[in-house]
């Protein structure tokens, strides 16, 4: 009777086998070949920003040294190897600032743009946001730069925003807002802050309402 019972279950297996062993190890090599492919994806992405920490500390030296040339050379670099990782966008703020301060407005903004939209760390986000407004009330683009100062930002930012949209008010001549811009700066920056007495400078500049 054991042998049997036994040989009734050999059996069994054996059908079971014949009827579902090539899906089972159909799908047994998939699940391998997906858990293979995800470790190789992970390995992959750490590479890059490993090799993207290596440039990007080639880039600081570069900003150290005020070597322009190299600053634009090696942040290309960072950008088109890297940019998916978080040291592209960094290195963009890093070319536009150098840009913005040889008068290279249009590289400086394209730059700026570009880590608005790649960037996924708010406050990257945010500051090149900032900089880009700033870029842009020097070529004179009031609305653009009004419009992109027009969105939540964190605590850190809420004063800075309100200073920038001061600026950009005072240009397009809206005094009255541009005041009120200037009064939320100073209710948000802190007591000790010094910058705060350049908002204090700008707002009394305006003198009163008309």
């Amino acid at each position: 009777m054991f042998d049997l019972e036994e040989q009734e279950k050999i059996d069994a297996i054996k059908r079971f086998w014949k009827q579902y062993g090539h899906a089972i190890i159909a799908g047994a090599v998939v699940l391998v070949i997906g858990f293979g492919g995800m470790q190789g994806w992970n390995h992959y992405q750490r590479m890059q920003v490993e090799h993207a920490s290596i440039l990007f500390s080639s880039l600081e030296d570069a900003v150290r040294k005020n070597d322009v040339i190299e600053i634009r050379n090696v942040g290309a670099q960072v950008i088109e190897r890297y940019g998916r990782t978080a040291y592209g966008p960094m290195a963009a703020l890093i070319m536009a600032k150098t840009n913005h301060e040889n008068g290279d407005l249009d590289s400086a903004a394209a730059q700026l743009r570009w880590a608005v939209d790649r960037a996924r760390d708010q406050d990257v986000k945010l500051l090149a946001r900032l900089r880009l407004a700033g870029v842009l009330l020097d070529k004179g683009e009031h609305a653009e730069a009004l419009q992109l100062l027009d969105v939540k930002t964190t605590d850190a930012y809420v004063a800075v925003f309100a200073d920038m949209r001061g600026d950009l008010l005072v240009a397009e001549g809206r005094l009255n807002e541009a005041r009120a811009a200037y009064r939320l700066a100073l209710e948000k920056v802190s007591e000790q802050s010094q910058w705060r007495n350049v908002v204090q400078i700008k707002l009394d500049a305006l003198g009163n309402p008309q």
